[in-house]
């Protein structure tokens, strides 16, 4: 099913600190897992769709990403979830689909009042908070509630995220962090 991801990203946090806010506004900590992602162009040289197949270390799933503008609410998502990360990459690639890049992030997740909040940490820049919630105006208030206001937040993708800091993920084909 597609959807529309309301989500923002808040750069260069303390995690730490962060991590002690939410939890002291009430939120619940899910714990931390390294993710691997392959990336896929769906049309080459359409940098506002791809395919990313995603191993959380709980689940594996297969995620179509479309992007409209960097607005909260400006991506949509098509998701499902599939059986195993080597695989579902082979199976990909007998359909005429080779992955542009392989990516790593570890990611530290918890709730707060009904939205999904994910600490960040990629190779090579500073990192950075997630809030994904059912509407543009709450990601906006939980934002609030963690002490920041709606000028620090970005609908950006990772990629954008990346050019911020004078990277360009598209010519990184391997990113892990112990590269």
């Amino acid at each position: 099913m597609s959807m529309i991801e309301y989500e923002a990203k808040v750069l260069d946090i303390d995690p730490e600190q962060v991590a002690r806010t939410i939890l002291d506004k009430g939120g619940a900590d899910l714990g931390e897992v390294l993710q691997r992602r392959y990336v896929y162009d769906i049309e080459p040289g359409d940098a506002s769709r791809w395919a990313r197949l995603r191993d959380t270390g709980s689940q594996v799933t297969l995620t179509v990403k479309e992007i409209d503008s960097d607005a909260i609410g400006g991506t949509r998502e098509t998701e499902t979830e599939v059986g195993d990360f080597e695989t579902a990459n082979t199976l990909l690639g007998k359909l005429g689909y080779a992955p542009k890049a392989y990516q790593e992030n570890r990611r530290h997740s918890f709730t707060l009042e009904g939205a999904q909040l994910e600490i960040d940490t990629w190779p090579r820049i500073p990192v950075y908070l997630e809030i994904e919630a059912d509407s543009r105006t709450e990601v906006v208030r939980v934002a609030a509630l963690l002490g920041f206001d709606e000028s620090s937040l970005t609908g950006e993708n990772t990629t954008k995220v990346y050019d911020r800091y004078g990277i360009d993920l598209s010519g990184i084909p391997d990113l892990r962090f112990d590269s």
